[in-house]
């Protein structure tokens, strides 16, 4: 294993958390501009649709996906910048 690899894993561990935090509230915020309660709906919550259950997880999934491609993406440029090697 790369030790460019191995010094990028805290890093990349640290930008994942980060990432899940600002995809949830991001989610949060959509879902609220949406029109929506100020709670997205939960699968075992027997008020809600089918659909709007579905709808909020395919929001959520995909905005997740956005945020941590992204997250990922920017932390790996940075330390191609500072160590001229790709972490991967």
């Amino acid at each position: 294993m790369k030790a460019s690899k191995v010094a990028y894993k805290p890093v990349g561990l640290a930008l994942g958390a980060g990432a899940g935090l600002l995809a949830g509230t991001l989610f949060k915020q959509v879902w609220k501009l949406a029109g929506h309660d100020d709670d997205a709906p939960k699968p075992m919550d027997e008020e809600r649709r089918w659909r709007e259950i579905l709808i909020a997880a395919a929001i959520q999934g995909a905005i997740f996906a956005l945020v941590k491609a992204a997250v990922e993406r920017s932390g790996a440029v940075a330390v191609r910048r500072l160590s001229g090697t790709w972490p991967a």
